[in-house]
């Protein structure tokens, strides 16, 4: 393998490397969007309802 083949491929290697340690983190470290309404907000039976306090 030649010098340029050995370069071209570490740095592709590094670069995904790279790219997927920083997005898993991006990914685990995002907190989560609260949900806009819930089933049971949009319930129309009274009994399912959750007690409003």
């Amino acid at each position: 393998m030649n010098t340029s083949a050995l370069i071209i491929m570490l740095t592709t290697i590094i670069m995904v490397t790279g790219l997927t340690i920083y997005f898993f983190y991006k990914v685990l470290s995002t907190p989560p969007r609260p949900e806009p309404d819930s089933y049971i907000d949009n319930d129309d039976e009274p009994e399912r309802q959750l007690p409003k306090s």
